[in-house]
């Protein structure tokens, strides 16, 4: 759903498990550094809002957006999360490096997450220009970390779920 139907920030509080527990990963690009942290903050905020500890959230810093999968790689083997977000803004510019890149990232990180089995979130803001990034990072359209947050404590919920579902096969 386009992010101007529907505000990032904006999600059910009540069916949102315990962060308590969970140890996340957050690896954020320096590119774009005042989108990349607002949308970090927005995160950050909401996994502690949700009963996260500080101490269970490791973050990691990298270049830019490419560099968002191998940073990634490195929280999991490093901090051991049960889930890494990565955070990073492409603005689309005069040539077609944004497609290029937005790809690779998205495609590293979906195999990064099947591989390891540590779901690795697409927090990649893919803006045309900079207003659509200050939207989305906290503007009218609510903040991409935020709703980059709710996802991975969705899905370490989901996981602890599906791995105490004993005995059953199929669907």
């Amino acid at each position: 759903m386009a992010s101007a139907l529907k505000n990032l920030s904006e999600y059910d509080e009540k069916n949102l498990a315990s962060a308590e527990k969970m140890t996340f990963g957050i690896v954020v690009s320096d590119w774009n550094p005042k989108i990349t942290h607002a949308l970090y903050e927005g995160a950050y905020d909401t996994l502690i809002k949700h009963g996260a500890k500080s101490e269970k959230i490791h973050t990691l810093q990298v270049p830019g957006a490419f560099e968002l999968p191998m940073g990634a790689k490195l929280s999991i083997k490093r901090d051991k999360p049960d889930v890494v977000i990565c955070i990073g803004c492409v603005i689309k510019g005069e040539t077609a490096h944004n497609e290029y890149i937005n790809r690779s990232v998205s495609s590293a990180l979906m195999q990064l997450s099947l591989m390891t089995d540590i779901p690795c979130i697409f927090g990649l803001l893919t803006p045309n220009d900079e207003q659509q990034a200050k939207d989305r990072a906290g503007g009218k359209h609510g903040n991409k970390g935020v709703e980059a947050a709710v996802t991975a404590i969705r899905m370490v919920a989901l996981e602890e779920e599906i791995s105490q579902q004993k005995g059953k096969i199929g669907y």
